[in-house]
């Protein structure tokens, strides 16, 4: 055996092999760096910085859970906060997924212009979050906007959408609709990839459109509902830029989201320590919300291929 020659071709497959990792590793060099300078390192820093006081115009000083503490004893606006927020949640989630259900199953069809309709339906959905909101404050304007005249067209009376205190969370609610676009690709692409021989038996069965919908359709598309739902909520609990721009928080507070509370706490009054506490409370409920939901979905979640 010649010992000699497989060491040698040892010693150049090794080789070869550390300089394709030494390529790799070069080419994925930027996307580290950035990652550690622009995410991972502040995600680390904010977390430390929760148990500081700083105001920026001073040195940090140590406060412990003090900031913790605080957020649910003694400031009522978180507390309004979260109320909003999930008031939000548990309004615009469950409309939004089946609007775009309902979307993606018209797209779904064999109509005319087809392509045209499907861009329509999702080009909101690249606009802004910044820019999509100026549009809708147009829109919701109290005497120029299209809502009010388009309800007057009707005979109703309009109203003062972001300063009415009871109607103006709908009113956001009903913006965050226009971004449907994106569950509604995915739903459609999940569409198009179900089977069609569970339609064809179930023809041969004589089952109706509404039996082929919830026995075939919506079980076969649970993985897809799973996943947009569980995107929806963390995109909702970090709805920033319609409150932002739209209401500000008002009216008395009606808007004021957790994720614009902890703004101003950051960049309107300086405490830094106690917003990255609120971004780590932020964090918590999303990871609770979502890791609730991979908990749920054993029971109706349906894999193609799974056992049960």
């Amino acid at each position: 055996m010649n010992t000699t020659g497989f060491t040698v071709h040892n010693t150049i497959w090794r080789s070869r092999r550390l300089r394709d990792a030494l390529v790799a590793y070069a080419f994925i060099l930027p996307w580290i760096i950035g990652f550690v300078l622009f995410v991972g390192g502040p995600i680390v820093a904010s977390f430390g910085l929760s148990f500081f006081r700083w105001k920026m115009i001073a040195p940090p000083r140590f406060y412990g859970l003090t900031h913790y503490i605080n957020m649910f004893t003694s400031d009522e606006l978180f507390r309004i906060s979260i109320w909003v927020t999930f008031k939000f949640v548990l309004i615009s989630v469950p409309i939004g997924q089946i609007l775009a259900l309902g979307l993606a199953l018209l797209l779904n069809q064999r109509v005319v212009m087809l392509g045209f309709w499907r861009s329509v339906f999702y080009l909101p959905a690249v606009v802004s979050g910044v820019a999509g909101s100026i549009i809708w404050v147009w829109m919701y304007h109290n005497e120029l906007g299209i809502v009010n005249n388009g309800l007057q067209l009707i005979g109703l009376e309009g109203r003062n959408w972001l300063f009415d205190r009871p109607m103006v969370l709908g009113a956001l609610v009903v913006k965050s609709l226009w971004n449907i676009g994106i569950p509604m690709v995915i739903y459609l692409a999940a569409l198009q990839g179900l089977p069609q021989q569970l339609y064809e038996a179930a023809d041969i069965d004589g089952a109706g459109e509404g039996a082929k919908f919830f026995a075939i359709t919506l079980p076969m598309l649970s993985p897809a509902i799973f996943f947009n739902v569980v995107m929806g909520i963390i995109t909702s609990v970090q709805t920033f830029a319609e409150p932002y721009v739209m209401t500000g928080g008002g009216p008395d507070n009606a808007t004021l989201f957790l994720g614009l509370h902890l703004y101003q706490s950051a960049f309107h009054f300086l405490k830094m320590g106690y917003a990255s506490a609120m971004a780590w409370i932020m964090f918590l409920i999303i990871f609770g919300l979502t890791a609730f939901q991979f908990r749920l979905a054993s029971r109706w979640v349906y894999y193609e291929g799974d056992a049960r």
